[in-house]
């Protein structure tokens, strides 16, 4: 008999981590027993907003102590191979942060170390949930365009990502692996496998030390040419905050996701408008409040599969977009198009 509840705890309070956990509190089948990060002030505040919630600085005296059903990793995407590797040891499930590991070494290491122990493994890829993200699949899916042969889905803003995130000036590889990897998710998620794909970046803001300009030009197995545009340097209309655009041209017409989640889906009968809002939680931050809002749906996917359902984003399947997270890096290294046979 499945348990009412599963217990969990938390390693890595910062920024996320706020809004993550309110995000599970909007779920009845869950409880957050114990938090952990190794500055004790932010896993105390995170505590601080619940009730009961015990504070560790070290994990493994929290694993080893705490009864927990799973563990939601939230942490700096250079801790993600030690913590995973540690939760296994504890034959806990683990949901970790994207993007999952820093190279292909690691990654590797960790699908071994969950499947040695035999634990559920997830991935918090929370792009492909989003409300109006979610509607154009359905869009698309329903065959009111017919086939798709190419797409453009973009996200350029000049939005202050690094004002909530500092560690983010930090990383040698930054809007791929940051934000390219939930792009490439949504294209994998609405188009299925690359065939090849070709990269070029730029570095504008000479404060950070990775590339906050990145392109990519990515043909699927199924035909679509895909160009994929991402950017935290530009200042553009509509493009203040946060929003994922997506154009799909296709063979009875075209679908358009524009901002403030207004969809356009024209054809030869003429243009139908209809807009997506998502779910307005008291908790979310109004300039996060579609990504804030997903992560709702993405973990409420997450807990079927934890209660022994099915769900989307497991690791044997983000390893396949953190995949062309390092076939673009590749890329724009050796300036070559990457394939897939």
């Amino acid at each position: 008999m499945l348990k009412e509840k599963l217990k969990f705890g938390v390693i890595g309070c910062g920024f996320w981590s706020h809004y993550q956990v309110a995000a599970w509190h909007e779920l009845p089948n869950v409880e957050l027993v114990a938090v952990c990060d190794v500055d004790l002030s932010k896993a105390q505040a995170l505590a601080d907003k619940y009730k009961g919630v015990k504070v560790y600085s070290d994990v493994d005296q929290m694993l080893s102590t705490e009864k927990i059903d799973f563990v939601d990793i939230i942490s700096s995407v250079a801790t993600h191979r030690q913590l995973v590797e540690k939760a296994a040891k504890y034959n806990i499930d683990i949901i970790c942060q994207k993007p999952m590991a820093e190279n292909p070494a690691d990654a590797e290491a960790m699908m071994e170390a969950v499947k040695k122990a035999g634990v559920k493994f997830f991935i918090h890829e929370n792009f492909r949930f989003q409300a109006p993200i979610r509607r154009l699949k359905q869009i698309l899916d329903d065959g009111t365009i017919g086939k798709p042969f190419k797409a453009n889905l973009r996200f350029c803003c000049s939005f202050p990502v690094f004002d909530n995130q500092p560690v983010l000036k930090e990383l040698e590889q930054f809007i791929i692996a940051d934000l390219g990897v939930h792009i490439l998710d949504v294209a994998r998620y609405y188009f299925g496998e690359a065939k090849d794909l070709y990269c070029k970046t730029k570095r504008v803001n000479q404060a950070i030390k990775g590339e906050d300009v990145a392109n990519v030009m990515l043909e699927t197995q199924s035909g679509v040419h895909c160009y994929i545009e991402m950017s935290y340097a530009s200042m553009l209309e509509n493009e203040r905050f946060p929003q994922t655009f997506i154009l799909v041209e296709a063979e009875k017409g075209s679908a358009y996701l524009g901002p403030d989640g207004e969809i356009r889906i024209t054809t030869k009968v003429g243009t139908k408008v209809e807009t997506v809002k998502p779910t307005m939680y008291t908790w979310l931050d109004p300039a996060y409040a579609v990504a804030h809002a997903s992560a709702v749906d993405t973990n409420q996917n997450i807990l079927q599969g934890l209660m022994g359902g099915k769900a989307e984003t497991t690791g044997e399947d983000n390893i396949k977009t953190l995949n062309l997270v390092f076939a673009a890096y590749e890329s724009a290294k050796t300036n070559q198009v990457i394939s897939y046979n």
